[in-house]
């Protein structure tokens, strides 16, 4: 069921999801050190990071997983203390997974020329707990099972998602544009890059934008239903056809 408001959970997820560069504070002997990092997330909500082996905080990772990472939003006014923030705890291993780096570069694709330099590498924090704001005087605390989709939903999405990226590059390109240029993008050519329970993220060159799904997605259907659902929302926002890449039922 969809929700006008989100509950902090599905409000936390899509901060995490959408937000590009956070702050990694990792521990050096006890002292805490803190550093920026540019995340993606895997499709179960993980953190995907790509550390360089030279850089201080790796080897604080090395010697201690420990860590936690700060996903800042934009304030809605000249308050800071107004901007929706998630703090997530756990610990950090360097995850090999071909397909994690994909996702990763996926939304860093700028990255590309350096993220097969030998010093690189991917790790994965499995968040075991996490402090949302929403905003001024709005916190809650999420357990892991809160920071993550359903599982059967993460399996089932994992399953298609090249499925269903091929199909909307394939068949809809007037629909990735359309989509994109809702959230923000400009111009044409938009492709869907990764797809996952909560959303979608669609990349032109090394523009990449975030498209929520208006509720969480099960599997490939409900996916379908939100794309068709926002493609019609995003034409009459824009004020335009969408044109012969009309998102249509299949």
């Amino acid at each position: 069921m969809e929700d006008s408001k989100p509950d902090p959970a599905l409000a936390a997820r899509r901060l995490l999801r959408s937000i590009r560069t956070a702050t990694l504070a990792t521990s050096d002997q006890g002292q805490p050190f803190a550093s920026l990092i540019t995340p993606a997330t895997a499709a179960d909500g993980s953190v995907l990071m790509l550390l360089s082996g030279l850089s201080p905080h790796t080897r604080h990772l090395r010697a201690d997983p420990r860590c936690s990472v700060l996903f800042l939003g934009a304030p809605t006014g000249p308050n800071p203390q107004t901007a929706p923030r998630l703090t997530v705890v756990g610990e950090a291993q360097p995850d090999p997974t071909p397909a994690l780096k994909a996702r990763w570069l996926a939304i860093h694709p700028y990255a590309a020329f350096y993220a097969g330099l030998g010093d690189f590498q991917l790790w994965r924090l499995r968040a075991t707990a996490g402090q949302f704001v929403g905003g001024f005087a709005s916190a809650h605390r999420l357990g892991r099972a809160e920071l993550s989709p359903a599982p059967d939903a993460v399996a089932a999405l994992e399953a298609a998602e090249a499925r269903i990226i091929a199909h909307c590059n394939d068949d809809h390109p007037g629909t990735m544009d359309l989509l994109a240029r809702a959230h923000g993008g400009a111009g044409e050519g938009w492709r869907m890059v990764a797809c996952d329970p909560d959303g979608c993220d669609i990349a032109r060159d090394e523009a990449v934008v975030r498209v929520p799904w208006p509720a969480p997605a099960g599997d490939s259907g409900e996916v379908r239903t939100f794309l068709i659902r926002l493609a019609d929302a995003a034409a009459k926002a824009v004020s335009t056809s969408a044109g012969p890449g009309v998102w249509q039922p299949v």
